[in-house]
């Protein structure tokens, strides 16, 4: 039986956030798996400032593009 994740929604301020930087193009770019989990993972930080602090590591790793959680990552060309 394989592990189901939960989905998480991608919050309008987020989506506004990626399209005012110009990275929505990118995060739609990432794997499913990795668009739930930066979304999970900055959602259900506790305080305001944690949330901030982890949104600005997402968008700097899209930015950069070969990050993912702070771990080395290489998309697939097409």
């Amino acid at each position: 039986m394989a592990l189901q994740r939960p989905r998480y929604p991608l919050p309008d301020d987020i989506q506004q956030r990626l399209t005012d930087q110009g990275l929505m193009d990118k995060y739609r770019e990432r794997p499913e798996y990795q668009q739930n989990d930066y979304i999970g993972w900055i959602t259900r930080a506790k305080q305001d400032s944690t949330r901030e602090k982890r949104l600005n590591q997402m968008i700097e790793e899209l930015r950069g593009g070969t990050e993912y959680m702070k771990m080395k990552w290489h998309p697939k060309h097409k």
